[in-house]
């Protein structure tokens, strides 16, 4: 199927006489007959539903419709996006490893890297994804065990080269895991380029509307596990008996041992409830992103106009210093996040904000409503004013999320906030 029908059928397929649109299995556990059938589940001799936060059938149905849409093997779906970019680095990086990462990814993301991670023993080497081969070369080492980066960057909006850094990751036998959230499968499918591992945030443009948390880690099966920095998924598993993940699931090693190992220990699971919601934005998801984008190409192009206005980032914008990225990597669209600099800086930008009327100040992004938000106090509160300049973002940025609404009505309420 085209990915616009995949939004709407995969992940589940009624039989005859059951429920047309995916129920909502509303249950912790399952019941059995036989000690050796559960027995089998827990050795993951088979496959099945034993307890929710390994497992459910509602949440089953998005992960393979998302890892439908993305052309994965698997997937996860977790609590929330962070949960996702957590789970994915803990995965294949312990205590002692490095993992090297774009420097414009969200603050949130940054926080998680060079805080919680260094906390657990791993390091993080932040680096410029605009820079030469040969200093992004110079950030790897003999501990490196993962690259990661972003598809879109929040709130920069910054275009990730895939294909550069998938082949940088690969050249030094380490995988490439994208955040290909502002994208959405719609727009970009990194795996088609080269990245093994991708997260999402389903808060937002999957979910859509700013109902349900959410994350999901969704595997490639393209990656080479057994090149011996991965003793984690090519030796045995002490807590499973000695179960080789490799072996007993082949191409989907990495999102097996996710499951199996990560969510069991540390339990940031995604709830019947929350995926059946994330569902039903995902059945839309396709006519939304051309909506979002044909709003924010509109707005973009009013904004460079616009005198009070200094820059806007909007890598479709045909000034943009990475158009010739956006062509090849998001053709049909850079989603409806655009971020902008009001001449006056900060205090200009706080009495914008503060002016418009429609459009919401609000600490959320990509969804149907037009909001806005200003980054350097929020999101990225926590980032040194060097921090914010390494992730692209000034002390006057805005970012401002387009939603479905009417363009018309968007461009008078951006118009008489400015005035």
């Amino acid at each position: 199927m085209k990915t616009e029908s995949l939004c709407v059928h995969a992940g589940y397929t009624p039989g005859n006489g059951e429920p047309r649109v995916l129920p909502i299995v509303q249950s912790t556990t399952f019941k059995y007959a036989t000690t050796a059938e559960v027995a089998k589940l827990f050795d993951l001799a088979e496959e099945g539903f034993f307890y929710t936060r390994l497992g459910n059938p509602t949440v089953d149905a998005v992960e393979k419709k998302i890892a439908a849409l993305e052309g994965g093997v698997g997937a996860l779906c977790t609590s929330s996006g962070q949960a996702a970019s957590m789970l994915a680095i803990l995965n294949v990086a312990g205590s002692g490893d490095h993992v090297v990462s774009s420097a414009s990814i969200y603050g949130g993301t940054f926080n998680l890297f060079a805080v919680t991670l260094k906390k657990l023993g791993i390091d993080v080497t932040f680096v410029n994804q605009s820079a030469s081969d040969d200093e992004l070369e110079r950030a790897f080492c003999p501990r490196t065990r993962a690259v990661f980066g972003e598809t879109l960057s929040n709130p920069s909006m910054d275009v990730l080269d895939i294909e550069r850094f998938a082949a940088l990751a690969h050249r030094h036998h380490v995988p490439l895991i994208v955040d290909n959230t502002f994208a959405t499968p719609i727009l970009c499918r990194p795996f088609e380029f080269g990245a093994d591992i991708v997260v999402h945030s389903t808060t937002k443009y999957m979910d859509g509307h700013a109902l349900q948390m959410g994350g999901v880690i969704v595997d490639s099966g393209n990656f080479n596990w057994s090149e011996g920095k991965y003793p984690e998924l090519t030796e045995p598993d002490p807590s499973y008996h000695g179960l080789v993940y490799t072996q007993a699931f082949g191409r989907a090693a990495f999102i097996a041992k996710a499951r199996a190992q990560l969510m069991r220990d540390m339990g940031c699971c995604q709830s019947p409830q929350g995926a059946f919601y994330i569902n039903q934005g995902l059945e839309t998801l396709s006519l939304r992103m051309d909506r979002h984008c044909r709003n924010a190409e509109v707005v973009a192009a009013w904004l460079q106009r616009h005198p009070a206005v200094e820059s806007v980032n909007y890598p479709r914008l045909p000034e943009h210093p990475q158009k010739n990225l956006a062509d090849k990597y998001l053709p049909d669209g850079a989603s409806g996040v655009i971020s902008f600099v009001l001449r006056g800086g900060r205090e200009a930008g706080a009495r914008f904000i503060d002016a418009l009327k429609m459009i919401s100040l609000q600490v959320h992004v990509a969804d149907i409503r037009t909001c806005v938000l200003h980054p350097a106090s929020s999101t990225h509160r926590q980032l040194t004013d060097t921090q914010l300049c390494e992730a692209g973002i000034s002390p006057g940025m805005v970012r401002l999320s387009v939603g479905v609404e009417h363009v018309d009505d968007i461009l008078a309420d951006l118009q008489q906030a400015l005035e």
